[in-house]
């Protein structure tokens, strides 16, 4: 395969501020620069052919173009974006945001040409390699291959690190005499500096006088929507990266949370935060306690807003699904700005996964999905191991894929679901897991849209009102119901102790057929927090008050729970399990508070309620893990659901069982 270098590309490259062109480039070398921390970082010295130029970055997204050794000295590669930025010490760089390898170094045979030096006027570069940069070797002909193109959606790259030995004082470019009329930008009035200025007036490096500071300087959080700032232009989220200093991007909120506080040792305080759409990505955007205050207000879902000065960093996985590395955090000098024109700006961004090709994808993944409501459960509470209670409600989706998957709504988003009239339900930022099959798990970040203004949900619409309500689609997911199919674990208590389920470093689960033989009464209520969102014990302080620890608080009055421990048989063996709130109330048929006045006010009627359940027969699903505790290990069976026996529903699955045993 023969290439021709695109000549004249280095000088093109370097002169412009964001290239999107393709260029068809030879890599002469390359240098890893010294980095405290984060990826390494790769400087790369590039021809056209003519002139060759060493300030170009390879972007961290692309590392992986050198540790595969794809990228080696004298390959030809296409550049097909880059962007240009400054460091604070003058010197100009111009970062490889995507690239496709054309020709290997073997193919190529050595340097195309006899490239001079480019030296650029009016631009301070680093045309020589800097010596905190080690040069990487060559890699074995064999391992240089031609590989496709790399793309990233998300364009930003970390600062920098490596000083060239070509350095430039930034005063350079700016006069040293200053004008009394002049104001300056590095030293801010009496009233509060904004980096939205509207005056004409040119500014000076040099310091002014307080007094002589231009009085037309907005404030942080005011300016006009077609002025978002005199220093910096609008760019794209992605086309943001930490080796820029001025910047303002326009875009619209697509996510908002509430504010939520923390304590700990280190202090208390709050946060809130926020996604930003535009046509290029999205980000995610997190204000701390002061900063809550001056912008929670503001902003509002679904408007566009103009923002800059904020810090970008690395974004946390952890607490983000957005697909980009990066995310910002505001500070004193953030400025936020209503926008008025949002042409241009989408109101969503979603990449709907069929429900079909959940099967492929991997656990723990972020999805969006979308599909047609079929069924939905009645919303229930449960108990978080931090013994918290959430909602929690299970919708039914399916789409044209004939294929129907689980997805578990949490907390208010439960609670509001209207899935009457089936309608079309998108998930963006979905989890996906493999319990029970595959199901998905809507986050804390997750965006629910019911009915959304989108061309996927017009389709779908269309498509289960043409026909695909009669479609009696594939579940993905196993039934939750413990008495409805053969998908479930089934189990009897003997096979859960022959087959050592619990004792792998997962606990399992299993469903079972088994009738209560007994339940110790003793100790089945204690006092718990009244706070709704706790559970904890809580200690009489034999003055009227009980105190929760976890709370850190003292209450007048405390709220009773369930802790049952019952044991259950079948015809091959019995078992102790443990039940907590939710499943004990449904055993015993009454709630924990009248279980609780039934105790203190009459003691018969209380005894009565644990004798109608004993030899009572249920459907149980539980999970089992062994434990070990003070030395002793012991398999702990804790039942998560309580279902009454539909006769029916057992009856066919025994004789789906005969059959099969029968063939």
């Amino acid at each position: 395969m023969s290439v021709t270098l695109t000549g004249g590309a280095v000088e093109a490259l370097f002169d412009a501020s964001q290239a999107d062109n393709e260029h068809v480039l030879q890599l002469l070398d390359i240098r890893r620069c010294s980095s405290v921390s984060g990826p390494p970082r790769y400087r790369l010295k590039m021809s056209d052919g003519q002139h060759f130029l060493s300030c170009f970055v390879l972007a961290t997204q692309l590392n992986n173009l050198i540790e595969e050794n794809l990228l080696v000295p004298n390959c030809v590669c296409m550049v097909k974006k880059t962007i240009n930025n400054t460091l604070r010490d003058g010197r100009h760089v111009v970062v490889v945001l995507d690239m496709e390898i054309l020709k290997s170094a073997e193919e190529t045979g050595g340097k195309i040409g006899n490239p001079t030096p480019y030296n650029p006027t009016g631009k301070t570069s680093s045309s020589q390699f800097s010596a905190s940069c080690s040069s990487v070797p060559a890699s074995p002909p064999s391992a240089a291959v031609p590989g496709p193109s790399y793309k990233n959606n998300s364009s930003h790259e970390k600062g920098f690190v490596g000083k060239s030995p070509m350095k430039a004082s930034p005063m350079k470019a700016a006069p040293l005499k200053a004008s009394p009329l002049k104001a300056s930008p590095l030293k801010a009035s009496p009233m509060k500096a904004s980096p939205m200025k509207v005056s004409p007036m040119k500014a000076s490096p040099m310091k002014a006088s307080p007094m002589k500071a231009s009085p037309m300087k907005a404030s942080p959080t005011k300016a006009t929507s077609d002025s978002p700032g005199s220093s910096s232009k609008v760019i794209s989220i992605a086309g943001l990266n930490p080796y820029q200093s001025n910047w303002t991007i326009r875009a619209r909120v697509t996510n908002k949370s509430s504010i939520r506080t923390w304590s700990n040792s280190r202090g208390e305080g709050k946060l809130f935060s926020f996604e930003i759409l535009d046509e290029s990505g999205e980000i995610k955007i997190t204000a701390f306690n002061n900063e809550v205050d001056k912008f929670f207000s503001l902003v509002e879902q679904g408007k566009v807003y103009y923002i800059t000065k904020a810090t970008l960093k690395v974004a946390n996985k952890q607490y983000t699904t957005l697909k980009n590395d990066y995310e910002m955090t505001l500070h004193a000098h953030s400025s936020i700005v209503p926008c008025d024109d949002s042409q241009g700006i989408p109101a969503v961004h979603c990449d709907f996964v069929p429900i079909a090709e959940l099967e492929n994808r991997d656990k723990d993944a972020i999805i969006d999905v979308i599909g047609v409501c079929k069924s939905a459960e009645d919303v229930s509470r449960i108990t978080t191991k931090t013994s918290k209670e959430v909602s929690k409600r299970a919708l039914n989706l399916i789409d044209t894929t004939g294929k129907v998957v689980t997805v578990t709504l949490w907390g208010e988003e439960a609670e509001k679901f209207d899935g009457s009239r089936q309608p079309v339900v998108a998930v963006k930022g979905a989890r996906l897991s493999d319990f029970g099959g595959r199901s998905l798990s809507a986050l804390f970040s997750s965006t629910v849209m019911v009915n959304p203004d989108l061309p996927e949900a017009f389709s779908l619409r269309a498509w289960y009102d043409q026909g695909g309500n009669a479609i009696d689609g594939q579940s993905l997911t196993e039934t939750r119901s413990v008495g409805s199919g053969s998908k479930m674990n089934w189990k009897t208590l003997s096979d859960v102790k022959n087959e050592q389920l619990g004792h792998g470093e997962k606990a399992d689960y299993f469903s079972c057929l088994a009738t209560v033989l007994y339940i110790r009464k003793e100790n089945c209520l204690y006092q718990a927090c009244p706070s709704a969102d706790c559970s904890k014990k809580v200690i009489d302080q034999q003055n009227g008050l009980y105190r929760c620890e976890k709370c850190n608080r003292e209450f007048p009055n405390f709220k009773n729970r369930l802790l049952l421990s019952a044991n259950l048989a079948d015809f091959g063996d019995n078992q102790w399990v443990t039940c907590f709130q939710e499943t004990a109330e449904i055993l015993l048929g009454h709630s924990a508070e009248t279980l609780g006045q039934l105790r203190d006010t009459d003691e018969a009627a209380f005894d009565e309620v644990f004798q109608k359940t004993n030899f009572t027969t249920h459907l149980f699903r539980n999970r089992v893990k062994l434990e070990t505790y003070n030395d002793e290990s012991r398999v702990k069976v804790i039942v998560m659901e309580v279902e009454q026996v539909d006769h029916r529903e057992y009856s066919r699955r025994l004789l789906a069982n005969i059959r099969k045993l029968a063939s």
